[in-house]
């Protein structure tokens, strides 16, 4: 996690600031000769640099550029330190342009201006004490230049007026530059300091949103994935999302809801549908928020995560269906019990013929059912331990329709296997597999148009992506409206073609209890498709 960074300490900032202005320095030792060289040979008919010795005024002109060249390694390596490579260039300086001001006939000739810039850039970098002794040296320099020109005849006598004048205004300059290096430095540190307070927000930032147990995704206008965070690249796409891919390689799910979202234009609070997680175990619920008010741009994206939030909401209705399963429990166990106490004791009656024994025996196998989905009821509403085991399930479905086809009494070919996978094991407790299979089966039959034309079609298989075992009972009815889809799984809840409502809802439990997913989608043509996505036995055990 990202901390706050204490402030540089001074010394830190004025290196910085030292090399800086040291580098700019050495820009002006480069250009300078340059400029002199240029206005010795184009400006010859009335020139004033470099007519008493132009020799010595190119020579000098020369060895400066060539000094500003050497300066250039030692200042990018930052070698051997900030004071000294301040005070010895300093030094050339005031040499170079103390020469450079006797070549061309004396302080008189203005060059002595040139030392302005270096005398003030070193005040801005060395101890101000330091920065006038500085100073002092140079001016007492351009005097002694003085003294020899007007002993040699090059100047005037008044040109110690001007020597003096020049020393002056050196001094001005130091004393000018060591309060302002001093704003200077303050207002770099307080610059950095800002710098590594947006750095540490921004850092802190992305540790929020990629920590956030919320799932959060941000897309932009062309579908690009600009953010995503760890929790919802996990969902989508059971790992790592890089930035900026596109979303339906996501999760063309989502992308499909996106558009769909987009299309609408009113009630868009209201408007929200499911997505299954990359590794198919997991119902998501995407709420949609604009990021711009005009136009299409980006849309931020809350995943929520429904096997969360429905195990709070369910814990009410758990407890009411828990209370009401218990009080009718009693008054529903004895009539099953008395009618299959009475159809033991028909089959036992001498007279009966096979066709008779054969319907007692489905009294029988029906009472023991009803028996056990009461427990079933009873089981989910406390949440008691399921007794999981490994079950076969291409052979055990084989068995299991047998069965139902036996019990409903209806042809083989209204319901079928496609592609039977041999050797494909799921956990599951037997008995509540029986009882949710019964019950998809059974809304396939019930639901499902033409039985002749439309049989309804169980097919197993594994998800490509994450390898978990699946079994898809899809039939060719009607479908279930889709202003309905997203309540089939409530308690209770009917859309009015008979029932109790309770079906689907025990159904999804009874699955969510042992570790698997039970899905709905609409089947392409018309129809519908109950998807239940197991817990693979090999990969999801601990």
């Amino acid at each position: 996690m990202a901390t706050k960074t204490p402030p540089l300490a001074p010394e830190t900032v004025t290196a910085e600031l030292s090399w800086r202005v040291i580098g700019l320095l050495n820009l002006f030792r480069l250009l300078a000769p340059m400029v002199l060289v240029l206005l010795f040979f184009f400006n010859a008919p009335n020139r004033s640099v470099g007519t008493v010795y132009p020799g010595l005024f190119l020579g000098i002109c020369v060895a400066y550029f060539t000094f500003g060249l050497v300066s250039i390694h030692p200042i990018q390596r930052q070698w051997p330190s900030a004071l000294w490579m301040a005070l010895f260039p300093l030094a050339i300086d005031a040499i170079a342009i103390t020469l450079l001001v006797h070549a061309s006939g004396g302080v008189s000739s203005g060059l002595a201006t040139l030392l302005f810039l270096p005398i003030g850039a070193t005040a801005a970098i060395v101890q101000s004490r330091l920065a006038l002794f500085a100073t002092a040296l140079v001016a007492i320099g351009l005097l002694v230049e003085t003294a020899v020109s007007t002993l040699s005849g090059v100047s005037q006598g008044a040109d110690f007026l001007v020597a003096g004048l020049t020393g002056a205004s050196l001094f001005a300059v130091t004393l000018l530059a060591i309060p302002l290096a001093n704003r200077l430095r303050e207002s770099e540190a307080l610059v950095q300091q800002r710098d590594i307070d947006l750095a540490n927000l921004n850092e802190l930032n992305k540790f929020i949103v990629q920590h956030l147990r919320e799932s959060i995704v941000v897309v932009d206008e062309t579908d690009h994935v600009r953010l995503i965070n760890d929790t919802a690249a996990r969902l989508l796409a059971g790992g790592a999302v890089a930035s900026g891919a596109l979303l339906i390689d996501v999760s063309p799910r989502l992308q499909y809801l996106l558009e769909n979202w987009r299309q609408r234009q009113h009630d868009r609070r209201d408007w929200a549908r499911e997505v299954v997680s990359g590794d198919g175990g997991t119902v998501i619920r995407p709420h949609f928020v604009a990021l711009s008010d005009r136009g299409p741009g980006s849309v931020l994206i809350f995943l929520e995560d429904t096997s969360v939030v429905a195990e709070r909401v369910q814990q009410s209705k758990l407890a009411s269906l828990g209370r009401l399963s218990a009080s009718i429990a009693h008054e529903i166990r004895n009539p099953v019990g008395a009618m299959s106490h009475a159809g033991q004791l028909l089959k036992e009656s001498p007279a009966l013929g096979p066709d008779d024994r054969h319907l007692t025996d489905i009294i029988e196998k029906n009472a023991v059912r009803v028996s056990q989905i009461i427990e079933n009821v009873l089981q989910l509403s406390r949440r008691d331990t399921t007794r999981q085991e490994r079950i076969d399930l291409s052979a055990w479905l084989e068995t299991f329709l047998a069965e139902f086809r036996e019990t409903v009494q209806i042809e083989p070919e209204r319901v079928l296997i496609e592609s039977p996978v041999p050797g494909l094991e799921v956990t599951f407790d037997p008995s509540q597999l029986h009882q949710v299979i019964w019950n998809l089966c059974d809304n396939a039959l019930k639901h499902g148009g033409d039985a002749e034309q439309w049989p309804a079609i169980l097919r197993v298989g594994r998800i490509a992506s994450t390898g978990r075992p699946y079994l898809e009972i899809s039939d060719r009815g009607p479908g279930i409206d889709p202003a309905h889809a997203e309540r089939i799984f409530e308690p209770f809840f009917s859309n009015g073609a008979g029932g109790t409502g309770l079906g689907l809802f025990i159904s999804r439990e009874l699955c969510q209890t042992n570790g698997a997913l039970l899905a709905y989608e609409a089947r392409p043509g018309g129809g519908s498709i109950f998807r239940i996505i197991f817990a693979d036995p090999q990969r999801w055990e601990a």
